[in-house]
């Protein structure tokens, strides 16, 4: 059992598809790297689309479109240039430090930084991320409900930044402009301090304006308060969807991705046992888009919506979510294999948002 003593409008149009012949990977590598290649046919519009005719502009899921060859073609990025790898990101939990105070609770703290980095998205394909502890997305902060939360934020980016936490804390650590330490400028620290409650599945954000640029840039990340009688034991997961707006036009997302890297999860299938309890913890930080969804293939799960609540709402295999909503999903494979998971919304899945588990004895 994990206790408190544990380690602790859709749019239509060229906007998108300017992306694969002349924005944001022009400046790179082009539509090659993307290892689309021979993929783009000429378009009604005057550009060129990914799949030709007939695929909506966006290419066909079963080869010769825009996700066919990509993550078939077994190109990847530069993890380790990127400083962080998505599939170490699904189980890594930082529980900060901890020490007992006088009344006996715990107090646990954190140091997290904002930096500035260029993250490769695509093979070849760079984006100018703005990130706390320089991964997209930022770290998993995990506590227990009764916890004393003391975070210590520090601004190492070219620009203005906070961490607005989701939960119950008082107005002046609500991490907005205005309002306690406000904007936190470049060079500057602050520190948050609150109770860790409700318990359940939360996240956090920068809240400075414009915020959907400050989100969409990368900074974002997952929000834990285990209840104090603990969950199951379970192999836990962290999925957090998101997307790219590589043209910075602010009309829509060009990739979408699950943990930072879109397709990540087709190179390297998620390894989970067969019959084991998986708990996936679902966050969903899309900017631009109005919702977002998850589908898992071949099985069903029960779903805890925001998980403050220990008995599930449903039990389903497609589940959707708002941004800014989370929800925590619980499975068990009853066979062994490969089972693809992704967004419901067919777009999105072509532009990344999709992966496998695999499932062994």
């Amino acid at each position: 059992m994990t206790t408190p003593e544990s380690p602790e409008p859709e749019r239509t149009g060229p906007s998108r598809r300017r992306f694969l012949l002349g924005g944001a990977l022009a400046g790179t590598a082009g539509a090659a790297a993307l290892g689309i290649g021979g993929a783009l046919s000429a378009s009604a519009d005057g550009g060129r689309t990914p799949g030709g005719p007939g695929h909506g502009g966006h290419g066909s899921a079963h080869g010769g479109g825009v996700h066919g060859p990509m993550f078939r073609a077994g190109s990847t990025v530069d993890h380790e240039a990127n400083g962080f790898h998505p599939t170490e990101l699904l189980r890594d939990f930082d529980y900060g430090t901890t020490s007992r105070m006088a009344d006996g609770r715990i107090l646990r703290e954190w140091d997290v930084y904002a930096t500035d980095e260029e993250i490769e998205i695509a093979p070849g394909a760079t984006f100018p991320a703005w990130t706390f502890n320089s991964r997209v997305p930022g770290p998993t902060l995990r506590c227990t409900e009764g916890d004393l939360l003391r975070v210590r934020f520090h601004n190492g980016s070219e620009h203005p930044h906070t961490m607005h936490f989701h939960g119950i804390h008082p107005a002046e650590m609500d991490g907005i402009p205005g309002v306690g330490a406000g904007v936190i400028e470049p060079g500057a620290s602050t520190v948050y301090e609150f109770d860790a409650e409700p318990f359940g599945l939360h996240l956090y954000h920068c809240h400075v304006g414009p915020l959907a640029e400050h989100i969409a840039r990368g900074m974002y990340g997952t929000f834990i308060v285990d209840p104090k009688q603990g969950r199951a034991d379970a192999d836990e997961l962290v999925m957090v969807m998101h997307g790219y707006n590589t043209t910075f036009d602010g009309e829509g997302n060009q990739l979408y991705a699950v943990n930072g890297i879109p397709f990540h999860y087709m190179h390297e299938p998620v390894k989970v046992r067969r019959n084991e309890l998986v708990r996936i913890y679902l966050v969903n930080t899309l900017e631009f888009d109005p919702i977002n969804s998850f589908h898992l293939h071949g099985n069903f799960f029960e779903y805890y919506p925001t998980g403050t609540r220990l008995e599930p709402t449903e039990f389903t295999d497609t589940i959707v979510q708002g941004q800014g909503q989370r929800g925590i999903c619980e499975v068990r494979f009853k066979h062994p294999g490969q089972y693809m998971f992704h967004a419901h919304k067919t777009e999105f899945a072509e532009l990344g948002w999709m992966g496998m588990f695999e499932v062994t004895e």
